[in-house]
């Protein structure tokens, strides 16, 4: 199954997400650790948790573009049914 660019974009910025995630924590926490070890490890599980959610908001973007692909096909195969049922009711008359 071949992806559209949409995909791709969001399959890419997760990954990049990662990578800012694990760099990131290290370089806050070593940026920090100056002002005390209780303050540098709050700080990195505080950057921790946001590039956590900003992670999950992504995939919630992914998960969403898929639903609506799913319901697009589906409203297909109704609207198709239905003509077909409006096609053999109005033969019956």
């Amino acid at each position: 199954m071949q992806k559209d660019i949409y995909e791709r974009i969001i399959s890419f910025l997760q990954g990049a997400s990662w990578a800012i995630v694990l760099f990131g924590a290290l370089f806050t926490f070593q940026f920090s650790i100056l002002f005390g070890l209780s303050f540098a490890l709050f700080l990195t599980l505080l950057y921790i948790i946001v590039s956590l959610f900003l992670i999950l908001v992504l995939d919630a973007l992914s998960i969403n573009k898929q639903r609506l692909v799913e319901a697009k096909k589906q409203t297909k195969i109704l609207e198709k049914l239905y003509s077909q049922e409006s096609n053999s009711n109005s033969k019956e008359i």
